[in-house]
């Protein structure tokens, strides 16, 4: 898979189809500084693989608004497209929101860091996300007339992968497009991919500090520092043989402030071990199981995946609002659009218990799973899934059952 397979095709993992879609042109957005309040070798691109480039005729538009739903203890969303979000069924959020809604969370909401493809003015996420930092230093490579700055705008075919990720963790209910798991959740979109889906190490590695809020020589500090950082890639222009020492580093660092670090596995059918970061202590690795609980022949497997959750694949793929796509949605597939469904999941138990350690949130992600049907993801026994599939209602269950967060 391509490099982008680190991002787009290893862990964007996946493949989204659309009928029409156009190359995204650099437009400048007005840096915000701070989240609105809610009224070697040379492995394939990370991403290239994962999205198909955008095409002509696509207008920004979602599908269209459903009329409110009539009041009742809990009401499932509305949204056009929730009808089709299988996944979410799977991983039982219908019964984790009547949990959650019921706990009436007032606090300041979690801000995850996406650092993907860049920033998407998504209607999705209106008054609920920042458009963060680019941090792709070769100026050739980024597209978009320099090298660093702090417009995060995603440039090129593989604009809008981070933009899907994004929608999945915290797309609005709002009776148009699709359902996010934590619809009162931040996002901090930053840049780490260039023009090509490819992800350079370094670029990375200060991508992952700055989220965190550490210092990045040369950059503004974050006002917006991120409790969950979601990365649907892996680095290339490195060898896939291992977490790459520089990246283990970056992520002990971030882990040190108490940041989760969710991964995918990769979408090359390889175990995950070989790749940075998704083979890095200290990260939740996520890789894919279809309806069924059986890993798809793309899903990277193994010791280093902690586990997984759907998505998708070519006969049977996840849903998402995106602005490039016909009619206001794609289809995809891929590991990457496993690890934001981890993060959406994980920001929901810091909503009724921000004092959540990464440790805690980990364990109870991990240790509060739906197991695969006869134990195991995948007829071949090296092939491990990690712990089982996430499920999101005995996540929040047993964290508020717990005293741990208050």
């Amino acid at each position: 898979m391509p490099r982008f397979a680190s991002l787009v095709s290893a862990l964007l993992c996946g493949g989204l189809l659309v009928a029409q879609a156009a190359t995204v042109p650099f437009r400048p957005q007005p840096a915000l500084p701070t989240l609105q309040p809610v009224q070697l070798q040379n492995p394939a691109p990370s991403l290239q693989g994962t999205l198909i480039p955008l095409g002509p005729g696509v207008g920004p538009q979602l599908p269209a608004a459903q009329p409110p739903a009539p009041s009742s203890t809990f009401s499932e969303p509305r949204d056009p497209l929730y009808s089709q979000q299988w996944n979410l069924q799977t991983i039982r959020m219908p019964q984790a929101w009547t949990q959650w809604q019921a706990q009436k969370p007032t606090g300041k909401p979690v801000t995850v860091a996406v650092l993907d493809t860049g920033y998407v003015p998504s209607p999705e996420l209106a008054g609920r996300v920042v458009n963060g930092y680019d941090f792709v230093s070769d100026a050739a490579r980024a597209a978009d007339g320099d090298g660093r700055d702090a417009d995060a705008s995603a440039v090129g075919q593989f604009a809008y992968h981070g933009e899907i990720v994004a929608n999945l963790i915290a797309a609005a209910h709002d009776g148009r497009g699709m359902a996010g798991i934590n619809p009162r959740a931040r996002i901090v979109h930053m840049r780490v991919a260039d023009v090509n889906g490819e992800i350079a190490p370094q670029d990375l590695i200060d991508g992952l500090r700055w989220a965190a809020g550490l210092s990045v020589p040369g950059v503004p500090s974050n006002p917006n520092p991120a409790r969950i950082v979601n990365l649907s890639l892996f680095a290339d222009f490195i060898p896939l043989t291992g977490c790459d020492a520089r990246i283990q580093k970056a992520v002990d660092e971030v882990a040190a402030r108490g940041v989760l670090v969710v991964a995918g596995a990769g979408n090359d059918g390889k175990d995950a071990s070989g790749y940075s970061p998704a083979g890095c202590r200290n990260t939740l690795t996520v890789t894919t199981v279809n309806e069924a609980g059986q890993r798809p022949a793309y899903a990277n497997w193994g010791r280093t995946v902690a586990l997984a959750a759907p998505g998708g694949e070519p006969r049977r793929e996840l849903v998402a609002s995106s602005l490039s796509g016909m009619g206001g949605e794609r289809h995809t597939n891929g590991t990457s659009f496993a690890a934001p469904q981890v993060s959406g999941v994980a920001s929901l138990l810091l909503d009724v218990r921000p004092n959540l350690t990464r440790f805690g949130l980990s364990q109870l992600l991990t240790r509060q799973v739906t197991p695969f049907a006869a134990g195991r993801c995948d007829s071949v026994s090296a092939h491990t899934c990690g712990a089982g599939l996430l499920n999101a209602e005995a996540s929040l269950r047993a964290t508020l059952a717990s005293s741990l967060g208050r």
